[in-house]
């Protein structure tokens, strides 16, 4: 097992909704340490505070990678910066070891007068590394961050992304740290440099301890070796397998059911059909590679007829699956007015873990005005722990060996 690099006991910080009564509390407390009495000790609540992070314990070795996921609010950044050091907190204990590094805001820390350049040589003051070692580390460092034309530019000229690109280098490549804190850095850029900063912490985590704030749950899956899902400051669950924390923060992401549309057709049911049987539930969950099947009962008052589409979601929203109701000769199928009932199959179900649901439209099939879209429809989760390739030709040219997916 790895030297265990942080230990945090009893984490707690509070805050409070009014900015004058916060202020009140504030010289309060200091009051009360000058008068030699903990800080925030005695745990209750003042009007208008409210617990921001509550009772958090974890350890995390060297070449861990913990993934701190959640709704917004849920205490993930608060969390980080109170290990960062940059806020008290009211209650516990952090022991943390070695060398620590942080990226919890775009350019935090980078004076916008100076140029990128001199920005480094600041921050490389600051941390009390040499002149000699920063000269030997700056050309890797701008290759890094891909701005070396703009490295002698004020950095208020700079993008956001190229802020990101400058302060992940230089807390990635420049301290070498033995903890890092990342809060949502890879959101900034494109997939290029967001590749290359997966791959740089990769290396970094063979050797340190490494906090990851992030909403997008494939780099959580790929990159972390733990995840913790916060709600309200609140640990819900610490587990050594991303993909059980992944599924329990898609069960706390609520999607919305609405329906818009002049109100000239109607959705009646949606039943799912899993593996030739009818699932029923809240919120089903369907494992990777079922066969699925959907039947949609609805109601059609406008004299023209109608077509309809039925789309897979994912929590987010975005549309991932789309299919038009159509006939064999690849048209929209029309669908004349009354009550009717439709029978379609999805195929084998092969998204990867998440929260998804339906969001079906009903068009006027003369003016397409839209009579009906409702969605937010049957919400359903997928397992995948993994999906794996099987070898159905064998062949001596490695380049043509010709692969089907399972799952």
């Amino acid at each position: 097992m790895g030297e265990t690099l942080i230990k945090v006991d009893g984490l707690s910080k509070k805050f409070c909704l009014s900015l004058k009564k916060s202020m009140w509390y504030g010289m309060q407390d200091i009051g009360n340490e000058l008068l030699g009495k903990r800080h925030g000790s005695d745990g209750i609540l003042r009007p208008d505070e409210f617990w921001a992070v509550k009772d958090i314990n974890f350890e995390l070795k060297r070449g861990e990678c913990l993934g701190l996921i959640g709704h917004n609010g849920a205490g993930k950044t608060t969390l980080l910066r109170i290990l960062n050091g940059l806020i008290r907190p009211d209650q516990g204990r952090i022991e943390m070891r070695g060398k620590v590094g942080a990226l919890i805001a775009l350019g935090a820390g980078f004076n916008p007068i100076l140029t990128g350049r001199e920005n480094i040589f600041v921050n490389a003051s600051v941390l009390g590394l040499s002149k000699q070692y920063v000269d030997s580390k700056i050309d890797e460092i701008i290759d890094f961050a891909e701005i070396r034309d703009f490295i002698d530019s004020p950095v208020q000229s700079y993008s956001s992304g190229m802020n990101v690109r400058l302060g992940f280098a230089v807390a990635a490549i420049l301290l070498e740290p033995d903890i890092l804190f990342l809060d949502e850095v890879l959101a900034v850029g494109d997939i290029t440099f967001a590749i290359k900063c997966l791959n740089a912490v990769r290396q970094i985590t063979n050797n340190a301890a490494v906090v990851f704030v992030s909403h997008n749950m494939p780099q959580i899956s790929r990159f972390c070796t733990r995840v913790m899902v916060m709600n309200h400051g609140a640990v819900m669950l610490d587990s050594p397998n991303p993909s059980e924390g992944i599924d329990r923060y898609y069960g706390l992401v609520q999607q919305l059911q609405q329906t818009s549309g002049t109100g000239e057709a109607e959705i009646l049911s949606v039943v799912l059909i899993v593996n030739n049987q009818s699932i029923e539930g809240v919120e089903p969950t369907i494992p990777h590679g079922a066969e699925v099947g959907i039947r949609l009962k609805l109601r059609i008052n406008s004299p023209s007829g109608a077509t309809i589409s039925v789309n897979i979601v994912d929590s987010a929203m975005n549309m991932v699956v789309a299919m038009p109701i159509c006939n064999a000769m690849g048209t929209l199928n029309f669908f004349p007015p009354g009550i009717m009932e439709v029978h379609g199959s999805l195929g084998l179900m092969e998204l990867t873990s998440g929260k998804y649901s339906f969001t079906i439209r009903v068009d006027d099939s003369n003016t397409k005005v839209v009579l009906t879209r409702a969605q937010g429809l049957n919400p359903f989760r997928i397992i995948s722990d993994f999906a794996h390739w099987a070898v159905i030709e064998r062949n001596i040219v490695p380049e043509k060996i010709n692969i089907l997916a399972t799952s």
